[in-house]
């Protein structure tokens, strides 16, 4: 493909012809690496749950000096506690969240090497305990309304367009979940809230994403003409052609903003970020590798189903063939010498021309 008619294909002036669907099984195949690796990394590392679900101490306060995160982290280690520290503001302002404090022996000595470090009084360092509860209930929360949400979308998918596609939906979804809990697992990137959030953003997009391919799938399988002459599987994958720089753009537009918060963002954004960047590009993914394919495959079960479904129709077999051809024969022969042993009319009598004789009148 020159350059020329690849940017034409990228502004959507030609639709490319690319086959997707044919080439389903390297896209599975990928997928199944990526999912393998998800589930081995959730079950070798784990996640690393922030204080909001495991519970914790929440440390703040204002330094009159310039401080260092590895100054700060000196403190700490003096009492071996693990901690994440943040800056804000230029350091005008100190975050640290950490273990809880009973576990640091001299709650107070702490407090005050601390304040002792930053040249403040111990009143203005502020210690917050934080419970495990308050993020195990968002958690729960979410996940209940995602199922809720997740099983409307799906009776919406199924009545708007067929459950075929709705089967293909959730699928989808599924993996897009799997691997991005996976790849969090993997690289040990702490698990908050704005995880959780994240990810349920993660889900809408991939299913905006989702609809908008099986709508034109829809809209070209309503031609008659359209579908003899491709076939249902032609059909899909010239709705992907269609329809895949659309989906292409829209994810890069999503994409860019998020990437710039994962490069600049504080350490709070830059993990919703990297969750968000993570789902965008799989969902997007997904949506035309993954659920348009798996949309083909459950409807050649469903017209094999039909097909076996069907009543079967009584055929002869060529050993068959002779004795009927036989019977045929014995049937011809009889009917001939019965027309044969009939007696003949008598020839009616003509005159000389050789015109039927006129009876005379009595």
């Amino acid at each position: 493909m020159s350059l020329k008619s690849a940017f034409g294909v990228y502004r959507g002036y030609r639709v490319p012809h690319l086959q997707l669907i044919e080439h389903r099984n390297w896209w599975f195949i990928f997928s199944g690496i990526l999912i393998a690796l998800s589930l081995i990394g959730i079950a070798v590392n784990g996640f690393h749950f922030s204080i909001d679900f495991v519970g914790g101490a929440e440390v703040n306060y204002s330094p009159s000096v310039p401080l260092t995160t590895d100054q700060i982290q000196t403190v700490l280690d003096r009492y071996k506690l693990p901690a994440e520290i943040q800056l804000v503001s230029g350091g005008e302002q100190v975050s640290i969240r950490t273990d809880a404090l009973t576990a640091a022996g001299d709650r107070e000595t702490l407090i005050n090497d601390l304040a002792s470090q930053a040249k403040i009084s111990p009143e203005e360092v502020n210690v917050e305990d934080v419970g495990p509860t308050w993020g195990q209930e968002i958690s729960r929360k979410a996940i209940r309304g995602l199922l809720f949400v997740l099983l409307f979308i799906a009776i919406y998918i199924a009545w708007r367009f067929e459950w075929s596609m709705a089967a293909g939906a959730m699928i989808a979804l599924v993996h897009d979940v799997t691997i991005t809990a996976g790849i969090y697992a993997l690289v040990g990137r702490e698990v908050t809230p704005e995880t959780v959030i994240a990810i349920l953003t993660i889900l809408g997009f991939s299913l905006y994403d989702t609809v908008v391919i099986y709508d034109k799938i829809k809209e070209n399988t309503e031609s008659a003409a359209l579908t003899a002459r491709l076939g249902y599987t032609g059909v899909v994958d010239l709705s992907l052609n269609q329809t895949v720089m659309r989906s292409v753009n829209t994810s890069l537009v999503v994409l860019l903003p998020i990437l710039s918060l994962l490069l600049f963002g504080g350490q709070t954004l830059k993990d919703f970020a990297f969750a968000m960047f993570i789902g965008v590009a799989i969902g997007a993914y997904s949506s035309i590798f993954i659920a348009a394919p798996m949309l083909t495959i459950i409807h050649e079960r469903q017209v094999k189903r039909g097909r076996a479904a069907q009543p079967t129709r009584t055929v002869r077999t060529p050993a068959a063939a002779p004795a009927i051809a036989a019977a045929d024969d014995a049937a011809a022969t009889g009917a001939t010498a019965a027309m044969a042993s009939r007696p003949r009319p008598k020839p009616k009598p003509r005159n000389k021309k050789g015109q039927p004789a006129k009876r005379k009148r009595r």
